[in-house]
């Protein structure tokens, strides 16, 4: 399996393929409107304006599974971001990304990576928040939290995970390679 397999849903309610991203390197993202984490869309958006012409493409995936943080429906939502962080890339429906309910995608992704840890000052935090949530959360890969990336290459192959505490520097270098 890869990307292209996949079927999601566009804010709109209607169903598409991600096949309509073959030969993009793709970083699909889950996002939240009221997370600590949510001004990571200035910097994507950054990355999105810098490297969309040479083929990346950011595929936003809100989710309302880590401390309630994007209660709104999508609409909502998309008019906080476009308003806000004046984002540009593609906004899904709002979605689940563990659990029974999860889309098959994010499915695939979780179980296809593993946790990569978190970094920084925030790792004080959110350590002892999502070990509550999953008592064995270093040894799955379950999305953890709000702003979990992952880097799909060219072929629609995971070749990456960037967990919201990792550096968006880190991140864009390895967007260039895959480039």
């Amino acid at each position: 399996m890869n990307l292209y397999d996949f079927k999601v849903m566009t804010r709109k309610g209607e169903e598409v393929s991600l096949e309509e991203y073959k030969g993009k390197v793709v970083l699909v993202v889950n996002t939240a409107t009221g997370c600590g984490f949510t001004p990571q869309y200035t910097d994507l958006q950054k990355i999105y304006d810098e490297l969309h012409d040479k083929g990346l493409e950011i595929l936003d995936f809100p989710c309302n599974q880590f401390g309630n943080q994007a209660p709104e429906g999508d609409e909502e939502i998309h008019t906080f971001c476009t308003g806000r962080f004046g984002i540009k890339f593609p906004q899904f429906a709002k979605i689940d990304v563990n659990g029974e309910n999860a889309i098959p995608l994010f499915k695939w992704i979780t179980e296809n990576t593993k946790f990569e840890g978190f970094d920084g000052p925030a790792k004080l935090v959110l350590s002892p928040i999502v070990k509550k949530m999953d008592k064995d959360y270093k040894e799955n890969g379950n999305i953890k939290w709000n702003f979990t990336k992952i880097l799909i290459n060219r072929e629609g192959e995971i070749v990456g995970r960037f967990e919201p505490t990792a550096s968006m520097d880190d991140l864009k270098e390895a967007i260039k390679k895959e480039l």
